[in-house]
């Protein structure tokens, strides 16, 4: 497996997720990690763009993802958004953490997430 990879860090998207009715009727910013592995060589030696994964449109196939279709679990989230990352075939495995910044937790806090770490091997096993 390759130790290439593109990181998005820090994606904000505001979408409907949530158990609660006030999270689907309202919505609230979540915010995305996304590390994917690749081998650059073959888009490093020719420059070639179409033999590696654009990162920018990379970035809007998350985004969608993540607005689409509202779920009760971030967990459910990771997983759309694991899937949507290894439907290009130069992905090998991605790492998707998910941030609820504003989740619904009376205690202080800064931050809850959930993170996943997906092969392309295990989805096609599935």
């Amino acid at each position: 497996m390759s130790t290439d990879s593109i990181t998005l860090t820090g994606l904000r998207i505001t979408a409907h997720h949530g158990v609660f009715d006030f999270e689907r009727e309202n919505g609230q910013e979540f915010v995305i990690d996304v590390t994917v592995w690749l081998d650059f060589r073959a888009a490093a030696s020719g420059d070639d763009l179409a033999r590696t994964i654009h990162y920018g449109e990379l970035a809007v196939e998350v985004a969608d993802a993540v607005r689409r279709d509202p779920v009760d679990l971030i967990e459910t989230l990771a997983e759309r958004i694991a899937d949507v990352v290894l439907a290009h075939d130069a992905a090998e495995r991605v790492l998707v953490t998910v941030h609820k910044p504003q989740a619904p937790i009376e205690i202080p806090f800064a931050d809850v997430s959930v993170q996943i770490e997906r092969t392309r091997a295990e989805r096609s096993r599935a």
